[in-house]
């Protein structure tokens, strides 16, 4: 019997591929992870179309209790979904790693996620250079590590995808400390939050006499519900996709680097909607 990790792409339950939907079709028993993203439907409605059960599998599941996911996988089949593919988070890797500790087969069924699905705002896959997550600020805690990445790339002309922060079953402070199972509302990093901090992160620099490629002025794209129906993409210089709506989440956002005619062209459709939405 294996485990396997079906990805389940950017949209709802029909972009799964062929292959997924038979290893779902045929498990004994399905998990979805639910945390690292979301989709543009419920369990619900995953559940109709593929006719069986789901179990939701938050974050305390799989880090925490893993053994739940991997119980009876050598007896059975049990299958791990994934929005968008399964290495999309080194959550799942590790996942995997532990499954190898138990001697218990798995295979991966992969899919579209954000990380090829990029290439939609029409800069190229192969002119993108190190990818950064941004997260979420607090009045005592701003970190600005990643930056660095995103300055080594636009030194090489690259471009950079910037994977924004998600709150799913976060607890407060006085919570955790409390050990009280208390958890905050999900929040989900929006572009115009990424944008803000950016500029924020090259004030600090100028401040400190440090200069930046990265400036106001430079070209970004912001991203939401890439792969939905109602997917939208704005690309403007930094510091106007600031008070820029592109709607709900997941947003993402890009720093474009160095750009080919063509990648131009192809980028001006969207630049065209962003005036319009000013």
């Amino acid at each position: 019997m294996v485990f396997y990790l079906v990805g389940l792409g950017l949209g709802g339950p029909k972009d799964v591929t062929v292959k997924g939907l038979e290893v779902i079709k045929s498990a004994s028993r399905i998990y979805l992870e639910a945390y690292t993203s979301i989709l543009s439907c419920g369990k619900d409605e995953l559940e109709a179309f593929y006719g069986k059960p789901v179990t939701l599998a938050d974050r305390d599941m799989v880090e925490q209790d893993s053994e739940t996911l991997l119980a009876d996988a050598k007896e059975l089949d049990v299958a791990f979904l994934v929005i968008g593919d399964p290495f999309g988070a080194t959550t799942h890797s590790d996942l995997i790693l532990r499954a190898v500790d138990k001697n218990i087969p798995y295979k991966v069924v992969h899919n579209a996620s954000i990380m090829n699905a990029i290439g939609c705002c029409g800069l190229q896959l192969y002119n993108f250079g190190e990818t950064v997550s941004i997260v979420f600020w607090t009045d005592t805690w701003k970190p600005d590590s990643f930056y660095d990445k995103i300055e080594s790339n636009l030194q090489r002309g690259l471009h950079t995808l910037c994977l924004l922060d998600i709150k799913v079953k976060e607890q407060s402070i006085e919570n955790l400390m409390r050990g009280r199972k208390v958890y905050e509302p999900p929040r989900y990093m929006t572009a115009n939050t990424a944008c803000k901090q950016l500029l924020q992160v090259i004030d600090n620099k100028a401040l400190n006499n440090i200069k930046t490629k990265l400036q106001p002025d430079s070209m970004c794209v912001a991203l939401s519900r890439i792969g939905w129906d109602n997917q939208k993409i704005v690309a403007s210089k930094l510091k106007d996709l600031v008070n820029c709506d592109i709607g709900p989440p997941l947003h993402s956002l890009v720093i474009a680097g160095e750009m080919h005619p063509l990648e131009e062209d192809f980028l001006a459709q969207f630049k065209l909607v962003a005036e319009n939405s000013e």
